[in-house]
């Protein structure tokens, strides 16, 4: 089972929480026995209420452990269930309470959920067969429980009310598990995407400071080096002629005057733009093409065999556009890991054409178990857009999915 299907272990809180559960239910246990012993539940035939402390104490102390051992603790309650009510124990209300959360508890924590499932049907069906049982022999121990005829009979009344009853006990006890943990297995997905997307986040961010402090120097150096190398020489030239020249030296000094302006106005021009956000300008990035085969041997190394090839001559690609194809291969291969299941594979195609660059990230396994997009496909698209190009994603008819994206190179620069 995939270790994002595990169901968490319980917390000290969830422990102590169990723990007063089962207290409550003990004295609510006494209580009900007390009273039944007085209503004289069984009539005559009602054993001492030593028997009923004991019936108690073992109905509702497994219930301690019921999140830590589920299952044990369901089969530990049935069998004390089934031994109170054949053992005429005047206690009718909380052993259904507790066989109901231990039922619950069951399909809420166990992680197997086939081992799941399959407990409690076999109990189903035991207690099922042992609730037809015991209605056939009170009505075969009754004077006249079989003698009416017609299909509202007391006997046919009795059996259907009881049949009803514990059918909505029951499916109410498995529909509730059931429900519980497919709540708890989203709330784990959305926190792990959280944490995901906050990772993601900063890491962008530092990224992104990375990029500027590259971006900035490089503008520093084209705009102040080149204008400031200049001047100096141009400043040179003109101290070397000013006593025997000054025409020379004049045509110098306007030489330095201009590159000064020049670079004022360019500075004044870089300033502008660091002011005002740009997001097509990703230079100094960490993440390009060539770091493909980096990913798929991080893929290969948790767990998804992959495969990389590139069909056709690299051409000049847009820093923006490797670093968003490098971001598109990067989530395709995660879905594939998260969602594509036991014996999933991966194949990851780079193609360069003269004018578009297409990556295509494919997987063979089950798709996505939910057919709605995500969050992960969303970005997806928005990095396929903000390259200029297109994206597909599909589930692939013969199993597993695909991820097509092609972006156009009009702008690039032949090599």
């Amino acid at each position: 089972m995939p270790e994002s299907m595990l169901r968490r272990a319980a917390t000290a809180a969830e422990r102590r929480q169990d723990a007063w559960l089962a207290a409550g239910l003990f004295v609510a246990a006494m209580i009900s026995t007390a009273l039944g012993s007085v209503s004289g539940i069984y009539g005559d035939e009602q054993p001492d209420l030593i028997w009923g402390l004991l019936y108690s104490v073992a109905l509702t102390a497994p219930l301690v452990f019921r999140r830590r051992y589920p299952m044990t603790a369901l089969i530990a309650v049935s069998v004390v269930f089934f031994v109170g009510v054949s053992a005429r124990i005047p206690e009718l209300y909380v052993g259904n309470v507790a066989l109901f959360v231990g039922m619950y508890t069951v399909g809420a924590w166990v992680s197997d959920r086939r081992r799941a499932a399959l407990v409690r049907v076999l109990l189903i069906i035991a207690m099922f067969v042992w609730l037809m049982i015991t209605i056939f022999q009170t009505a075969a121990s009754s004077e006249d429980g079989l003698s009416q005829e017609g299909p509202f009979s007391p006997f046919a009344a009795f059996s259907m009310i009881q049949f009803l009853v514990n059918v909505a006990f029951f499916g109410g006890a498995y529909l509730f598990g059931e429900r519980a943990y497919t709540g708890a297995m989203e709330r784990t997905a959305l926190e792990e995407r959280t944490r995901e997307l906050e990772q993601e986040r900063e890491r962008t961010a530092a990224q992104a400071v990375a990029l500027d402090r590259v971006r900035i120097a490089r503008e520093l150096h084209d705009v102040v080096a080149h204008h400031v190398s200049a001047m100096g020489v141009q400043a040179g030239a003109a101290r070397t002629v000013l006593g025997r020249d000054p025409d020379a030296a004049r045509t110098a000094l306007t030489g330095v005057e201009s590159s000064a302006r020049q670079a004022l106005t360019e500075l004044r021009q870089l300033l502008e733009t660091l002011r005002t956000p740009e997001t097509d300008a990703p230079g100094g990035s960490t993440v390009r093409l060539d770091a493909l085969p980096d990913l798929v041997a991080h893929a290969n190394e948790n767990g998804l065999p992959t495969t990389v090839s590139i069909v056709g001559d690299p051409v000049p690609t847009p820093e923006l556009v490797q670093v968003n194809l490098y971001r598109i291969a990067q989530e395709a291969l995660t879905n594939a890991r998260r969602h594509g299941g036991p014996g999933a594979t991966a194949d990851v195609r780079l193609r360069y054409a003269d004018d578009a660059v297409e990556l295509e990230v494919s997987n063979e396994g089950r798709g996505p178990i939910s057919g709605r997009a995500g969050l992960g496909l969303v970005g997806m698209r928005e990095r396929a857009a903000a390259s200029g190009g297109t994206l597909e994603a599909r589930a692939r008819p013969r199993g597993g999915f695909l991820v097509r994206v092609r972006v156009p190179l009009s702008q690039a620069v032949p090599a």
